[in-house]
């Protein structure tokens, strides 16, 4: 879902230059908020799943959830537009290999 919302998003501006790219952004933020919960669920009952995929910031995934939902405010449209193009094809991937390898 956020790859698909987030094709629509050239550059970062495209988050701020049109109220349709706020509605983007707010609907990223907070697929990116759910994504984060659900890793902080699987890291309390099992820790050692998420450490079998290291090249995943986990902890970095984590704390974005904290801010989207405790500071949001503090939410950088830029990193936000980075975490789409750059770590969410690679965290797909990781969790696609997890749901059909174990």
């Amino acid at each position: 879902m956020v790859e698909g919302r987030a094709a629509q998003i050239e550059s970062p501006d495209d988050f701020v230059s049109s109220f349709e790219g706020t509605l983007v952004l707010d609907a990223i933020a907070m697929r990116l908020q759910v994504i984060g919960e659900l890793v902080k669920k699987i890291d309390k009952i099992d820790s050692t799943i998420l450490n079998r995929f290291p090249e995943i910031e986990w902890v970095m995934i984590m704390r974005l959830r904290d801010i989207i939902s405790h500071h949001y405010e503090m939410i950088d449209y830029e990193i936000i537009f980075d975490i789409c193009k750059n770590h969410i094809p690679k965290l797909k991937a990781t969790l696609n290999h997890l749901l059909h390898n174990g």
